[in-house]
């Protein structure tokens, strides 16, 4: 049942004999209306307290669940960040190692190349060189066994013309043109050791000279001619 300050203001009793005195009766009402009142007002105050205490409680659970979102936004974010930052970063170290691998495999690779070259250039030219080397030393030898075989041939060719002449002479008895004949063939330098001959140059391959020399005319013949002319002995071989 619900009072109000009023209602116990304005309520009536019947009177009765020897009943309550009216007047105490009334202020203790009044008085008891009055407190009623106070306690109406202090409960309306506190129950506004309390709808805005409610009201600023639920305010702020709304706060904390928000601030209890972000908070776990940001660290879902924060973490994602994280988790993407080392992806990131990992996939760049194995990029920078993969070019560096790269790099060093194909510096590797041009340098080995270049070496190869290198040394394939290098063994080309020393085996030119070799080749080179070989001919001018077989173009040498050829020279030098020519000079022999031609020095030896003159000699061979000079030492029987000389025996020739000196049977010849011998017959004719002009011992005086031998030995000047003699002298003349020694003048040519036929009679140089081989050991004090200079090197020959260059030259190309000739003709054995000895196949091409005329016999000379057999020594009996040689008087008779020396007989009929005064000329050098040579002129009628």
């Amino acid at each position: 049942m619900k009072i109000t300050p009023i209602e116990i203001r304005q309520k009536e009793f019947e009177k009765a004999f020897r009943g309550y005195e009216k007047e105490e009766v009334d202020a203790f009402l009044l008085s008891l209306s009055q407190e009623w009142e106070r306690l109406l007002e202090e409960n309306k105050e506190l129950k506004r307290r309390l709808d805005t205490s409610e009201k600023e409680v639920s305010r702020l659970r709304e706060v904390e669940h928000s601030l209890f979102r972000t908070l776990k936004t940001a660290e879902d974010t924060g973490a994602h960040m994280i988790d993407a930052a080392n992806k990131t970063a990992e996939l760049h170290l194995r990029e920078a190692q993969m070019k560096a691998e790269a790099l060093l495999n194909d510096a590797s690779f041009k340098a080995k190349s270049i070496l190869e070259d290198a040394e394939e250039k290098a063994k080309d030219i020393m085996d030119s060189l070799q080749d080179e080397v070989k001919a001018i030393e077989r173009e040498y030898n050829y020279i030098a066994d020519q000079r022999d075989n031609l020095h030896s041939e003159l000699k061979s060719l000079v030492n029987d013309t000389i025996e020739k002449v000196s049977r010849a002479m011998a017959k004719s008895g002009s011992q005086e043109r031998l030995d000047a004949k003699l002298k003349e063939f020694r003048g040519l330098g036929f009679e140089k050791k081989k050991s004090e001959q200079k090197p020959l140059p260059e030259i190309k391959p000739m003709e054995n000279p000895v196949n091409k020399t005329e016999d000379p005319k057999p020594a009996s013949n040689a008087p008779e001619q020396g007989k009929k002319s005064d000329g050098s002995f040579f002129d009628s071989l």
